[in-house]
């Protein structure tokens, strides 16, 4: 069900992103503060520049370089550790009641929708007040999400994990029953790192960014907690989400400006 409900939350913020500005665009006649052509482009833009995007993050791993071991080293031996434990931890550390596991579903679904809903909001107010940052904002993180989104739809089709729930939380790979609702990555982590990514990234305030992220990791450990995710899951699914947040923002910072 959630997929459903994630897929009406990105339909929405599709909607905030585009109806604002075709209500500009209707009226730019009279409103001396109307988008300019340039961000008319920007947002006509978006569909090509997400292919490109698409095309960049798929054939990244043929661009690592030896620095790059500084960082996936760690995150691979994490994610070994991670797997190896996936079994015990959330059959005998997190708990099963099932009135915990609710409220921790419900916190992850409210954090990943703050956090979707945040640019959104941005993009409004940049549009009222005729902010640039503020839309570039929106416009990145809304980028970001699809991108995101793409990624980890394609990952589920590949990994076919099975979910905690399933054959005593064994978190086999591979299983082609797991289909499109596969566990592994997890998709609000996917999402919530990414927003938080854009967001921390246009925005260099400590507490901003102390926010976001603080916003974002809840949404990994509650989802773990709900017993929705392996812990590897969450891992892999947020290093996912931080890592196309980062790229979209290196690609495509100052474009909207």
């Amino acid at each position: 069900m959630f997929i459903f409900r994630m897929r009406a939350c990105m339909l929405a913020l599709a909607i905030a992103v585009t109806v604002p500005f075709c209500q500009a665009q209707a009226t730019e006649q009279s409103l001396p503060d109307a988008p300019r052509p340039s961000q008319r482009k920007i947002i006509l833009g978006m569909p090509m520049e997400i292919l490109k995007d698409q095309a960049g993050i798929w054939t990244s791993p043929a661009r690592i370089r030896s620095r790059d071991l500084l960082w996936l080293t760690p995150l691979a031996a994490a994610t070994g550790v991670a797997i190896a434990t996936d079994h015990h931890t959330m059959g005998s550390v997190v708990s099963h009641d099932t009135n915990f596991n609710q409220t921790s579903v419900n916190a992850s679904n409210a954090l990943t929708g703050t956090l979707v809903a945040i640019p959104a909001a941005l993009y409004g107010s940049g549009l009222l007040r005729n902010d640039p940052h503020q839309r570039e904002t929106g416009i990145l993180t809304a980028e970001a999400l699809v991108d995101s989104y793409a990624v980890q739809e394609g990952m589920k089709l590949v990994f076919w994990r099975e979910r905690p729930a399933k054959d005593n939380s064994r978190g086999l790979f591979f299983q082609s029953s797991a289909g499109v609702d596969s566990s592994f990555p997890s998709n609000h982590s996917v999402l919530a790192w990414s927003s938080a990514a854009v967001i921390a990234s246009e925005y260099k305030s400590p507490w901003v960014q102390a926010g976001v992220y603080t916003m974002a990791t809840g949404v990994s450990l509650t989802r773990v907690m709900g017993q929705q995710h392996f812990p590897t899951d969450v891992l892999i699914g947020s290093a996912t989400g931080w890592l196309i947040g980062r790229y979209v923002v290196h690609r495509h910072h100052g474009r909207a400006y």
